[in-house]
């Protein structure tokens, strides 16, 4: 409770400054601003909190390399006490290789496994490949690599994955600018061969075996952003999972194009998400999907009537893009985009 009494009043802080001090909300009216957070915080309820404050207040960027180039500077691995997390089995066929703020995601199939985001580079051997190995999994058995979007947060290992001849899926922008870093980036750059794909506006679909991917173009946190649909098994029964690939809408400023832009892929992933049917949402940051935390629980004997601890229903699923949508809509107001 204390914890709880703690975060709404820095909330209701964070609120009442956001408002007060952006020259560009007094275009706008206030109501207007405070309507679109309070349905984002209604939503988030206390599953999506972490995502709630970092989309509706997001917090400046510090001096030095700004995002993604920040994430692309070489640098040595951090202490490992900070970062590094066991691997786990979340779903009969569905494994999490991340670290404790990053995660990576193992998909086996029938005829092999898809790796979906791959981590900083410092983190590939000792997450994935070390992860796998851990859970009796064989690198050599990657077909395919999927990643959400071009931050080296998510895309440093592909370039290692790719030595085991694995094709690699990304968002043809994301790809375009991958390819034209310099050759002495953190983790390398990877190749693009005639059977990697770059998925456009229309989405793509990847099949491996008795599983099929969805792949949903949700351009916004990076112009080549791809989201998921995809199906897991709990304890043999089919769930479906919708996987956000980018959250933070970085310096829009006052480009309207850019937030609408944002907005709509949230609105097409939630409708993919309500057709399949999805009840688990999953994303590459554990702020905003506890997978950390989710991950560790799974092996916990569950009570009568519990479910696996990432299945979070129907409406929760939508409530997670509600909250995004409606945190970019505010956050659109207050820079006063047109």
């Amino acid at each position: 409770m204390k914890a709880y009494a703690l975060f709404t009043i820095l909330l209701a802080t964070a609120i009442s400054t956001s408002l007060a001090i952006t020259p560009v909300a007094a275009q706008t009216p206030v109501g207007e601003i405070e309507n679109h957070i309070a349905a984002a915080k209604t939503a988030a309820g206390q599953d999506y909190r972490a995502t709630f404050v970092n989309l509706c207040f997001p917090t400046p960027l510090p001096g030095g390399p700004r995002g993604a180039a920040a994430l692309l500077v070489p640098r040595p691995a951090p202490d490992r006490g900070i970062w590094y997390a066991s691997p786990y089995q979340v779903f009969d066929n569905l494994y999490w290789l991340g670290t404790r703020q990053h995660s990576s995601w193992a998909l086996k199939t029938s005829a092999g496994l898809i790796i979906i985001d791959t981590n900083f580079a410092w983190a590939t051997q000792p997450e994935i490949l070390d992860g796998l190995a851990k859970l009796k999994l064989n690198p050599k058995d990657i077909k395919y690599v999927i990643l959400s979007h071009a931050h080296g947060d998510h895309d440093q290992g592909v370039a290692t994955l790719q030595k085991y001849g694995a094709r690699i899926v990304m968002g043809a922008p994301d790809w375009d600018v991958t390819l034209k870093r310099a050759a002495d980036v953190a983790g390398g750059v990877p190749t693009r061969g005639p059977n990697d794909i770059a998925v456009g506006p229309e989405g793509a679909k990847v099949s491996l075996g008795d599983t099929t991917v969805d792949i949903v173009f949700t351009p916004g946190h990076t112009p080549g952003t791809l989201s998921y649909v995809f199906p897991v098994k709990d304890k043999g029964k089919t769930v479906m999972v919708a996987y956000s690939g980018g959250t933070l809408t970085g310096a829009f400023g006052n480009d309207g194009k850019r937030w609408d832009e944002y907005i709509d892929s949230q609105k097409r992933m939630a409708q993919a998400a309500a057709a399949a049917g999805a009840s688990v949402i999953l994303s590459n940051h554990s702020e905003y999907d506890n997978a950390y935390t989710k991950a560790r629980l799974v092996a916990v004997k569950r009570e009568v009537g519990e479910d696996n601890p990432f299945i979070m229903g129907a409406q929760s699923v939508q409530n997670y893009f509600t909250v995004m949508e409606e945190c970019a809509t505010a956050s659109k107001l207050r820079n006063g985009a047109k």
